[in-house]
């Protein structure tokens, strides 16, 4: 008898362990996705919102640049990731490497709340790999307290002045500001040309001084607080900072804006596609989409969510930029071998 009851003793703790082991891998009654995107991109409401829903449970990780993504992506085991946000160039560049998965697009019912000018775009043709989520530029914000009179931030030049050493917010996105540092010269936002590149390249060294911080995660906190003068950063997070405070203002550089577009995709080897399906699915409902962009007001390519928005959002100049100026605009593109001397660029600015 005593035998007995240490077999079922046994067995009981074992089926605890188990249990116990299942609960603690933070999976849902109906699995888990596994979710890689931008730094506040997403609210937690919208995440709660799809666990409730569907009884899946979200893993998510962030990051803060493609480069950031695509080598945690390739370092990691097959499968890690279910969901990624990679922005135009970088889908193309993961295209190219057979990393994404061809999306069925009938298992995306919302799919026809988006609107077409957002499709069929030239990193992915005839969107077969890639959903857009949210896009904007890349703005100049300043405080017009704190620069002087006269100060023009219609153009990329004055951010080189000596008057703002030590007074800047930046990207911490190479691509963008060695962007926008040709686009001051009078160069392609994604110059190849070797003797161009080593122009820009001096000139990005006189744009260090003034740099109080690189930060691509809230870079509107440090003009909220009024800690710098004016900055480069998202059109997102400068919509969010002039609603801060009302001494900011936004202006778009004459010789163009750094554009980005950036989507959802499923990774080639997913372990839960299914899963990732439904997640994009719920997010691109009109009403999942305008929770998302009233806590982080991008350029939204949804346009059954824009529909749904006040005008408060449609008002914002970070967000309702001019066509004309989007027109100026240049997306970042897949610029091949040359992105190793963009690095390395990069990396004595920021030594």
């Amino acid at each position: 008898m005593k035998k007995w009851n240490v077999v079922v003793f046994t067995a009981l703790a074992l089926m605890l362990i188990v249990a116990l082991s299942g609960c603690s891998s933070g999976g849902g009654k109906n699995g888990t996705l596994n979710l890689f995107i931008w730094t506040e991109y997403i609210p937690d409401s919208v995440i709660q919102g799809f666990e409730k829903e569907t009884g899946i449970k979200v893993q998510m990780q962030t990051y803060s640049n493609n480069e950031e993504m695509l080598a945690k992506v390739k370092g990691s085991s097959a499968g890690t990731y279910d969901i990624v946000c990679p922005s135009d160039y970088m889908v193309e560049n993961m295209i190219s490497q057979g990393m994404l998965l061809t999306l069925d697009k009938s298992k995306l019912t919302n799919y026809g709340n988006l609107d077409t000018a957002y499709l069929n775009k030239s990193f992915d043709p005839d969107s077969k790999y890639s959903v857009p989520y949210l896009g904007g530029a890349g703005v100049i914000v300043y405080n017009k307290k704190l620069v002087a009179p006269g100060a023009d931030f219609t153009t990329y030049g004055e951010l080189f002045k000596p008057d703002y050493t030590n007074s800047l917010v930046v990207l911490d996105d190479f691509r963008a500001i060695i962007g926008i540092t040709s686009f001051s010269m009078g160069y392609d936002m994604n110059e190849t040309d070797a003797a161009k590149l080593a122009k820009v390249k001096e000139k990005l060294l006189t744009l260090k001084p003034n740099i109080k911080s690189l930060d691509s995660d809230s870079p509107k906190t440090l003009m909220i607080t009024e800690e710098t003068k004016a900055g480069l950063f998202w059109s997102g997070e400068a919509a969010i900072a002039i609603n801060e405070n009302k001494d900011l203002a936004v202006a778009y550089p004459k010789e163009g804006m750094y554009l980005f577009l950036d989507n959802l995709c499923i990774t080639k080897d997913a372990k839960n596609a299914e899963n990732a399906y439904k997640f994009i699915d719920y997010v691109i409902k009109a009403e999942t989409n305008k929770e998302i962009v009233t806590e982080f007001p991008y350029l939204n390519p949804n346009k059954a969510g824009v529909a749904l928005m006040g005008e408060d959002y449609k008002s914002n100049p970070a967000i309702s930029i001019p066509a004309e100026e989007i027109n100026k605009g240049k997306y970042v593109q897949n610029i091949g071998k040359t992105v190793d001397t963009y690095s390395e660029m990069w990396a004595e600015f920021t030594k």
